[in-house]
């Protein structure tokens, strides 16, 4: 069985370049970045799927007036489970207990400058040879913006299905490919939409892969994140003369106080450390600037910074924002000015334990293929896996990368999206 399906991912090269070519002329950029969101790309696949035997499709439909068609789709794709001829299968068993979900995103980010660009971004090209990271010598790869990010998980997912179809096989359980919309503005309309909107979509005995970030070598399971806070502060003083600054009261100079305060006096209160994360403490950082006075000599009376927080997961967003009231109060007594905050993505996530039956037998399966040892690690960034964790779902995000994503000249090694459709057909066999 193994031998058939891998046989069949080893020689779907030419249908991975066809599929992955398709796929990066159809720009899924969402309105949020000046894009028409998904709806080409999605209704590409769902023809592509059908013509190439998986029929079993749902569309749920997220509305943005924004977007073409005024809609950003999310895509299902079911292969039904239960197949006797697997290890620990049961003829009677109707296999939709436990289902497993592998989830990739429809959307990809804007090409950026295009003078960085070898070629026509939204055109795939094929090249072999040069060197990658670190001098790594590359293989043969495809270009183009989106193949890695996320249509390398989306393509490996495919290429997984189609090699049990082709083999005459069903997976253990159900499996469902979702293919998301919004991943990369927030999700709002991909995975927090249908978390919110279809409550009987997913189960607390599922499991979900997310591969969607890793490392080169495939060792890296991704189990945790860090806790989100983006927080926008607004400072309001009194504007005045630059030589009469007892006149005024300087939003600037208090914001600035402020960030300086909200980075040493969080990064003390909140001081843990966790070795399986990396930095293995909490980061607060002042990041965005915006401009207050337009001329030296005006003391500003407003002023907005922001501050990116990642926070190890024993801290409570709640325990963390009560500090920052608390710090906020000091300043604005110090320097009479009023300061509000807005938190334009906040977000809480369970960890996936590394001793969930997804996370042992995706081990195992990525060891077996890349001969690799595997090992547990967190993350300071956000991915959809802190949704379904949030809902008691096991989840996991890996996949083998060079991590090219956002770049100019983004490129995917074809063997790395081979040898993860393999892990992916693996595990859908696997009990």
């Amino acid at each position: 069985m193994k031998d058939r399906i891998f046989k069949f991912i080893d020689s779907s090269v030419p249908l991975l370049v066809e599929l992955e070519t398709e796929l990066t002329k159809r720009p899924a950029v969402s309105p949020d970045s000046g894009g028409q969101g998904e709806l080409d790309k999605c209704l590409f696949l769902e023809s592509w799927l059908r013509s190439h035997g998986i029929g079993q499709l749902e569309r749920y439909d997220a509305p943005d007036s924004r977007a073409a068609g005024g809609i950003r789709p999310n895509l299902i794709a079911t292969l039904p489970g239960g197949d006797a001829t697997l290890p620990g299968g049961d003829a009677s068993a109707p296999g939709d207990g436990g289902r497993l979900w592998i989830m990739s995103h429809l959307d990809v980010v804007p090409p950026g400058e295009a003078s960085l660009w070898e070629q026509d971004p939204w055109r795939l090209v094929e090249r072999q040879g040069g060197t990658g990271p670190g001098g790594k010598a590359l293989g043969r790869r495809i270009i183009g913006r989106g193949v890695e990010d996320n249509q390398q998980g989306l393509c490996s997912s495919v290429l997984a299905a189609l090699a049990l179809n082709s083999a005459g096989v069903r997976p253990r359980r159900t499996v469902k490919l979702l293919f998301a919309a919004d991943e990369e503005n927030g999700s709002a309309y991909g995975i927090a939409w249908l978390v919110k909107n279809h409550r009987g979509l997913f189960r607390r005995d599922d499991a979900a892969l997310i591969p969607d970030g890793g490392d080169s070598a495939g060792a890296s399971i991704e189990i945790a994140e860090k806790n989100l806070i983006w927080a926008r502060f607004t400072t309001k003083g009194k504007q005045a003369h630059g030589s009469r600054p007892d006149q005024g009261a300087n939003a600037f100079l208090a914001a600035s106080e402020l960030a300086l305060a909200l980075h040493n006096g969080l990064s003390e209160k909140f001081p843990a450390r966790d070795p399986l994360f990396e930095p293995d403490y909490s980061t607060f950082q002042p990041t965005k600037k915006e401009a207050n006075v337009p001329n030296i000599n005006t003391i500003p009376g407003e002023d907005v910074f922001c501050m990116d927080m990642r926070i190890l997961p024993r801290y409570p967003v709640s325990e963390v924002l009560a500090e920052v009231d608390r710090i906020k109060s000091g300043v604005e007594s110090k320097y009479g000015v009023q300061v509000s905050y807005t938190t334009p993505q906040r977000m809480e996530s369970l960890p996936t334990s590394a001793e969930a039956p997804l996370v042992r037998a995706l081990s195992r399966c990525i060891e077996e293929v890349y001969q690799v040892k595997t090992r547990p690690v967190g993350i300071g960034g956000g991915t959809v896996g802190a949704y379904l964790r949030n809902e008691g779902i096991d989840s996991a995000v890996w996949c083998r990368i060079d991590e090219t994503a956002h770049q100019p000249n983004e490129y995917a090694l074809i063997d790395n999206i081979l040898g993860d459709a393999k892990v992916m057909a693996l595990l859908m066999c696997s009990p």
